[in-house]
């Protein structure tokens, strides 16, 4: 697993890092961003980090893997192709308008199943409670939440308050970007 770790980090540094101002979801700007999709839809990153979730995966008990579309949705992907033994599933940011109308896309998942959110990058973690909060009202269980990088700006207490069950950042800031201006 340290490999699988050690290659994300090297993935997400060389990859992902921009260094400049950016606007962030949350509205707060930043004098860098990780734009983590732009190293894990790389073959070696994605390759690292489906064996990381795919592990998670196992450990929590978890049965089905998903979270808010678009940051879970390559994050989910990966491990499945790593073999993780979970159906994925992605949130809706808004309910379908038509067809079957669902929140949650992918294959049914039965009341009560052990869900393990997943996340790009977090900041507040509001999107990742959102997804919580989502899976939760379709009357499944969380399992657990792990994001491919915590910006460490107090998502991680969000998302343990919300989700009653461990968070898991796979990658840190402090991993990626240790000399960063801001860092205390």
């Amino acid at each position: 697993m340290a490999d699988a770790r050690e290659q994300l980090v090297e993935e997400l540094r060389a990859h992902a890092l921009v260094i400049g101002e950016v606007t962030l979801t949350s509205g707060a700007t930043a004098q860098y961003y990780v734009d983590a999709k732009r190293a894990i839809l790389l073959a070696q990153a994605f390759r690292a980090l489906g064996e990381l979730v795919a592990r998670e995966v196992e450990r929590v008990g978890a049965t089905a893997v998903g979270g808010m579309t678009m940051g879970a949705d390559p994050v989910a992907c990966a491990a499945l192709a790593a073999g993780a033994p979970a159906r994925a599933f992605f949130v809706r940011k808004d309910k379908k308008e038509h067809g079957l109308q669902r929140w949650i896309e992918g294959p049914l998942l039965d009341d009560g199943e052990r869900c393990l959110i997943v996340e790009d990058v977090v900041t507040t973690g509001g999107s990742t409670v959102k997804a919580i909060e989502r899976v939760r009202e379709e009357g499944l269980e969380i399992a657990g939440v792990v994001s491919v990088l915590d910006r460490l700006a107090g998502g991680a207490e969000a998302i343990e308050s919300a989700a009653g069950a461990p968070y898991t950042p796979l990658t840190t800031i402090d991993d990626i970007y240790p000399d960063r201006p801001d860092r205390s």
